[in-house]
């Protein structure tokens, strides 16, 4: 067959296949050794549904489906950041208001918005660049306005994208994308519990 993304299914697997970009082959040898049926029979003394095999033609990964895709991963995205500026709250002693905490969530969700509008008329890869680089200028300007404090909004900006690079990272893998998404966040976790190491949370805490 020409179709590049064959997904085989049933209870017999191919014995060989060979999968390209130009199309696929597979071969199955199945006896009477591997089938809970003989080689024939009368009546219907046997059920034979059991023992289907066949290919399904998948369509591949495309901008809708990336889309959704990364709107699962809105909840975890937003959780991060709110921690990213809790810690430069603490770090930098500037009291962020909830509300201002508010206006980055809304920011971190126009970027799902653009990179669904957008894609429509560019294709995924340049509105995923062009989402998360309107964004995280907007996240980063804001960040300066309410901290005043151009290394701290270096950090968030390089903290931005490094995001933003590993959910693009997710989204074109296919096969990968959960185990990369759940290393990647293990890596990143322990990196905020490091760096939560070194905050006095309490005045006489002496740690």
């Amino acid at each position: 067959s020409e179709w590049a993304h064959p997904g085989f299914t049933g209870c017999f697997l191919p014995v060989d296949r060979k999968v390209t970009r130009e199309g696929f082959e597979a071969k199955w040898q199945i006896n009477h050794l591997n089938r809970n049926f003989p080689q024939q029979w009368t009546d219907k003394q046997y059920n034979t549904s059991e023992s289907l095999m066949g290919v399904e033609l998948l369509i591949p990964v495309d901008h809708y489906q990336k889309s959704m895709r990364s709107v699962k991963y809105a909840i975890l995205f937003i959780a991060l950041n709110f921690i990213i500026f809790i810690l430069i709250e603490m770090k930098s002693k500037v009291r962020i208001h909830p509300f201002q905490y508010s206006l980055v969530a809304f920011a971190l969700l126009i970027f799902y918005t653009l990179l669904t509008s957008v894609g429509e008329h560019t294709g995924f890869n340049v509105a995923y660049i062009i989402s998360a680089l309107a964004v995280t200028l907007l996240i980063s300007w804001y960040t300066y306005i309410i901290l005043g404090n151009i290394r701290m909004t270096v950090w968030v900006t390089l903290l931005q994208t490094g995001l933003y690079l590993f959910l693009f990272t997710i989204l074109q893998l296919q096969d990968y994308a959960l185990l990369t998404g759940s290393i990647g966040l293990f890596v990143i976790l322990a990196i905020v519990m490091r760096l939560s190491r070194q905050i006095k949370w309490y005045p006489d805490d002496n740690i």
